[in-house]
Parts: C-alpha cells; sequence; structure tokens
C-alpha cells in the first residue's frame, strides 16, 4: 500500500512537472498589428476568432494589440520604429516604403500571400447628408460651387488616396486626358475645407462635426456610418470607381527578433480562412472567397471599378507622379 502511495504520488509530480514544462514550452505571446483608420471594427471581431483558433490549435494564448491612423503615416511610424509583427495597410505603396526605407520586408513581399497579398478588397464611395439635399448623383457634383467636400489628405492618408485617384480617373475618362483631369482635381480639391490625417478623422468631421455636403469614403465606413446615424446620412454609388486592395504582410526584421513570424504567419493566412472571410464580409469589406462573396452579394453589389495598374501604371509611378513631393497634389492644391 505504502509503495502504491509512493506511486501515485510520483506520477502525480510528475504529471505537474510535465504541465509546467508544457507551459513554459507555449508561453503567452503579444502580437501588434499596426493597420489603418478604418479596419477597428473588422479587426476587433476578427483578433477574437483568431485567438480562439490559434488556442486551440496549440495551446498558447496569444494577446493581439492594434494601431490605427492614416496608412502613410502608419507606414513612417514603423520605419521609424514602432515594433509592428504585421501590417495591414490601405495601399501596396505604403507596405512597399517598409521595404525602400530600411529594407524591413523583401521586395517580393506581395507574392508571399494569394491574391497579391490582398485577403479583401474595397471601393470608394460618397456618403451625403439624409435625402441628399444637395443633388448629389456622382463626382462631377462634387466641384460645384457651394458644395463642400470632407476627404483626408493624400499625404498621409491611403484612403484619401484611393478618394483622390478614383475622382482624377473619373474625370479624365469624362472630359479627356490629364489637363482636364487636373483641373477637375483643382476644383474638388477647392471645395474641401479641411484635410484630417487619416479616414476615421474625416468620418467624424462629417457625421459628428456636421461639416461638409458630402464625405468621400472607404465602402465600409459608408455603411457603418448608416448603421450609427442612419437618419442623418445616405451614400452612394458613384457611375465609376477604384477597385481598393488593402495589403497584408509580415514585418520581418521584428518578427525575427521578436521570435514571432510563426504567429504572425499564420495570423495573415487566418485571413484567407471562410472563417474570417465571413467576419470581413460582415463588416462591409468585400471579401475574396467565392463562397463568401455570393452570401454578401446584395449588400455589396457588382460596380464599374477599374484598378491601380490599369489607370496609373501602379502604386510606385502613381505615388511619384501625384502624391510625391513637387508632384500632382502638391501643385493643384492651396492651403486654406
Amino acid at each position: 500500500m505504502t509503495q502504491r502511495r509512493n506511486f501515485i504520488k510520483l506520477s502525480v509530480a510528475f504529471a505537474l512537472a510535465g504541465a509546467a514544462l508544457a507551459s513554459q514550452a507555449q508561453p503567452a505571446q503579444t502580437l501588434l498589428n499596426v493597420s489603418y483608420d478604418p479596419t477597428r471594427e473588422l479587426y476587433v471581431e476578427y483578433n477574437a476568432a483568431f485567438t480562439r483558433h490559434w488556442k486551440a490549435k496549440t495551446g498558447q494564448d496569444v494577446t493581439i494589440k492594434q494601431s490605427h491612423g492614416g496608412s502613410g503615416k502608419q507606414a513612417r511610424a514603423v520605419i521609424d520604429g514602432l515594433d509592428a509583427d504585421v501590417v495591414t495597410l490601405a495601399l501596396a505603396g505604403d507596405v512597399d516604403a517598409l521595404y525602400k526605407n530600411g529594407g524591413w520586408i523583401p521586395k517580393d513581399w506581395q507574392k508571399r500571400l494569394p491574391l497579391n497579398s490582398s485577403p479583401y478588397t474595397s471601393t470608394i464611395v460618397l456618403v451625403v447628408r439624409q435625402g441628399n439635399p444637395k443633388g448629389i448623383k456622382d463626382w462631377d457634383d462634387l466641384i460645384k460651387p457651394g458644395i463642400s467636400v470632407i476627404t483626408p489628405n493624400p499625404k498621409t492618408s491611403g484612403g484619401a488616396r484611393w478618394n483622390y485617384l478614383a475622382a482624377y480617373e473619373f474625370a479624365k475618362r469624362k472630359f479627356g486626358g490629364d489637363a482636364k483631369a487636373r483641373e477637375f482635381i483643382t476644383k474638388l480639391y477647392a471645395n474641401v475645407p479641411v484635410l484630417d490625417t487619416g479616414a476615421r478623422g474625416s468620418s467624424v468631421t462629417f457625421a459628428q462635426r456636421n461639416q461638409g455636403d458630402v464625405f468621400i469614403s472607404w465602402e465600409n465606413e459608408a455603411y457603418l456610418l448608416e448603421k450609427e446615424f442612419g437618419s442623418k446620412v445616405d451614400f452612394i454609388y458613384p457611375s465609376l470607381s477604384i477597385l481598393a486592395e488593402p495589403p497584408v504582410t509580415v514585418v520581418d526584421k521584428n518578427v525575427d527578433r521578436k521570435g514571432t513570424r510563426k504567429l504572425a504567419e499564420a495570423y495573415l493566412q487566418f485571413l484567407y480562412t471562410e472563417e474570417a472571410q465571413d467576419i470581413i464580409g460582415k463588416n462591409f469589406y468585400r471579401p475574396t472567397s467565392p463562397k463568401a462573396q455570393a452570401k454578401y452579394a446584395k449588400q455589396l453589389p457588382k460596380l464599374n471599378l477599374f484598378t491601380i495598374d490599369e489607370a496609373f501604371g501602379g502604386w510606385d509611378k502613381a505615388g511619384k507622379d501625384h502624391f510625391a513631393d513637387g508632384g500632382v497634389f502638391d501643385q493643384i492644391y492651396t492651403k486654406k
């Protein structure tokens, strides 16, 4: 009997020691996702789903922290030392900056995940006051005298760059050529009373501070405004808009130094699963999986969209031509 009691005690001791070792082998990890303004609600839900998935798969707890702001500003923060494990920014040009300024990621980062590392898409729409009192129907209404337009600063906001390019290409096609498009975009920004640094700031300016007649907005942000301020706002789809493809990537220098590469890669890969794609559609982004696209087809209708490559030769060229210091935007925008 004594031997049996000793054996049981020894077994329990080994079990406890094994549990302690297992606990030590699977320490909780923290991951920082540096994102752009309008993804706040999306990643609250997504992060909860991923942490459940990771815990079930590995037994490991993970804490996911978020940082949000204008996409260009967020990219610069990472370059300046913000310790991001992953970035989920508004446009490929902002992610490319991480390669060009310090080699934080490899040049071919977009080839590491499906669909050029863009697990969801979006587009640009026009949000107006309830009942559309100014009768705004398309981009060309935004340059009319007396129309106040709210849009963020394309020098700091990725969403603002999508806005600008959507309007520019509309004008180029409708009025004929770059000269007419520049004339159009000059008139449009003359109607902009304030440039917030990010899309969420402009959303607050329009919906909560009641400034402006029309807000050039991400589609998902328009849905969120309609959900929160349904009695105060409407939104309309213009006749032509741009296919926005927000990309994601691991920040290699940081994950290799911190030992979080496996977790960071899994975090981004999970975005392509059906569970995540459903969360994406539910949060008014456009999913890339056929199943989720079919489920949210009524909410996110097919539109007349062009791509950045088709119209502007890609983000590198568009950035240099339009948003670099001395580019078209600097030439046409007169600060109030």
